[in-house]
């Protein structure tokens, strides 16, 4: 059910943007849960003051709320997520690489009031993709914070083996809040898309591009590896979609164990017909002892 906004702001429904502002710092800063931890009503009614003012805060869809009044569902979802002050969560803001993050904080515009402050800021998330080598290799990726209007580059350390999904807290990168210490910024690591190598676990598997002589003689080829270049094997007549394993040359993790390297091989035809070759492609076909499609069947 739709709540009265103005209401619940304590302000007209012809209040201007700067009362409305006035009105939420006032109560934001009244009925934090960090400053009520003894009330358990406190973090709802705080939840109910932080949707009104994103709503009646931006113009189009106070203009929208004004317009449909109790059928208006508010749009966009709550930045504190059901959770208080600790639930922000940037997933996407690095992507496209360089997108700066904005810490600005509610809590650094509350002045005088109250002596009882939060001791530390809010951590926030927020997730960054890195190429397949520096995870496996380690190294550095550098990203942008916004921080009070000011753009400033960082470079974050890589540790070597690190698996997708895990996190790297940067300490004081978080939130700032009056009164007390920045809280951290706490980055999920994860691997870029690359065309040719995929983590599976702490299994590398790679799609390798072989000629058709190569597939039908066999030949060494090397391949890159997480501990440098290795030289492949491929045994004669061997079919696109073989597999080849390079036995701990996957993923090395915290614990000290390394998966593997699956190759599987992807036979590239010419890009041209060579002059000739047409004349052989019959005496190629007797080659086949049975159906190449036999037993393809759902």
């Amino acid at each position: 059910m739709a709540e009265d906004y103005y209401k619940i702001l304590g302000v007209e429904k012809a209040a201007s943007a700067e009362e409305i502002t006035k009105a939420y710092r006032k109560l934001a800063r009244q009925h934090h849960p960090d400053l009520n931890p003894d009330d358990k009503g406190a973090k709802k009614r705080f939840q109910e003051i932080q949707s009104a003012y994103d709503c009646l805060n931006d113009p189009e869809k106070r203009a929208k709320y004004d317009q449909f009044g109790a059928g208006y569902e508010q749009m966009g979802p709550n930045p504190f997520g059901g959770g208080g002050a600790q639930g922000f969560d940037f997933g996407d803001i690095f992507g496209g690489g360089g997108t700066p993050v904005d810490f600005s904080s509610i809590f650094g515009q509350f002045g005088g009031g109250r002596s009882r402050r939060p001791a530390k800021g809010a951590d926030v998330s927020a997730e960054i993709f890195v190429p397949l080598r520096t995870l496996l290799q380690g190294g550095e990726t550098q990203i942008h914070l916004n921080t009070n209007g000011k753009t400033e580059a960082i470079n974050v350390k890589i540790p070597a083996g690190i698996e997708p999904g895990k996190k790297i807290r940067l300490r004081g990168r978080g939130q700032s809040v009056h009164g007390g210490k920045p809280g951290d910024l706490l980055l999920t690591v994860h691997a870029e898309t690359n065309p040719h190598y995929k983590l599976a676990g702490k299994n590398i598997e790679l799609k390798l591009p072989i000629s058709l002589l190569e597939a039908i003689q066999g030949a060494r080829i090397d391949v890159q590896t997480p501990s440098g270049v290795i030289s492949l094997t491929i045994p004669p007549m061997s079919s696109s979609g073989k597999k080849l394993r390079l036995k701990g040359q996957g993923l090395k993790g915290s614990d000290g164990n390394a998966g593997d390297m699956l190759v599987e091989l992807m036979i590239k035809l010419p890009d041209n017909m060579p002059a000739g070759i047409s004349q052989f492609l019959p005496e190629l076909q007797l080659g086949y002892t049975k159906p190449v499609r036999e037993g393809v069947q759902l």
